[in-house]
């Protein structure tokens, strides 16, 4: 493991330590100036008590973990992402995209011990911080690969249960997930029951530009789950379509899966039900229209 530069917070009131990818005989007037300009290139480490997060600058958290249980997805848009379990329990196959401080890998590598894992992750300063946040390394069903999410999306076969597709750089969602291209290939690269879920940050009009790119690709068969804590909204994109989905069912799975992995699924069916029972007031309005 790569030894980290770790200096102290130079905010008095922060009591954090901050880790960089740096030799330790780095010019630290350099490495401020370009933290607080906005142009150091690589991802660091913010320890403040029992936390610790990912950075790409000091605008925002990328990632964050427990130290004292390190397994916990602390961040409340990650949690939203697991509510794809209320429509596969059981996913044999899943596919992150984005690796960051492995928050998603980790959970589903621990808590789904029949699903085979594969993250791919495009910055290697990112990857370099790997044991940093106790991801575990490759075995036979967990792996991270070094490359271009958008690139391997488009090489792979029919295979993948979930797609979860959480690559963000510096300026937000990395531009190569950005398309119509990407989301072809993410339905493609979905099995027959396949769910492709995206986390969607940014303002209002980006989130519902994204959102039209996802509607060219998977139609109406999509559901949202906003995330008022970060202001994002995560979307699920089914390729069977979703008309089958019933909240009522939902409700039924939620407290199970609640006892399972801990996740408040109840909260997460009531959200997901206002969006299904929107799109059915529109059909009918669309259905009655001259």
């Amino acid at each position: 493991m790569q030894s980290l530069l770790a200096v102290e917070s130079p905010y008095p009131q922060a009591n954090s330590l901050l880790r960089f990818l740096e030799p330790p005989d780095s010019c630290m007037q350099s490495l401020w100036s370009r933290l607080f300009e906005g142009t150091y290139p690589k991802p660091f480490i913010v320890d403040s008590g029992l936390r610790r997060s990912l950075h790409f600058n000091f605008d925002g958290v990328q990632s964050a973990m427990d130290l004292l249980d390190p397994d916990r997805l602390t961040l409340a848009y990650t949690r939203r992402m697991m509510a794809f379990l209320l429509f596969n329990g059981a996913p044999k196959r899943i596919l992150l995209l984005g690796l960051g401080g492995g928050s998603l890998a980790k959970f589903c590598y621990r808590r789904l011990p029949e699903a085979a894992v594969t993250a791919i992750e495009v910055n290697s300063d990112v990857m370099a911080l790997r044991e940093e946040f106790q991801i575990p390394p490759d075995d036979d069903r967990f792996r991270v690969v070094h490359g271009n999410a958008s690139e391997y999306v488009a090489r792979r076969a029919i295979c993948k249960d979930v797609v979860l597709a959480d690559g963000y750089d510096r300026s937000g969602l990395a531009p190569e997930l950005d398309t119509v291209e990407f989301y072809q290939s993410a339905h493609r690269c979905l099995s027959p029951e396949g769910i492709l879920v995206i986390n969607l940050c940014g303002d209002l009009r980006g989130r519902e530009a994204h959102l039209r790119k996802l509607r060219q690709v998977f139609g109406e068969d999509f559901l949202t789950l906003p995330v008022r804590q970060d202001g994002n909204v995560i979307a699920f994109a089914f390729k069977a379509g979703c008309g089958g989905i019933r909240s009522e069912e939902l409700e039924d799975r939620a407290p199970e899966l609640k006892r399972r992995f801990e996740l408040n699924f109840p909260r997460y069916v009531r959200r997901i039900a206002l969006d299904l029972q929107l799109r059915r007031w529109q059909q009918v309005l669309s259905s009655d229209a001259p």
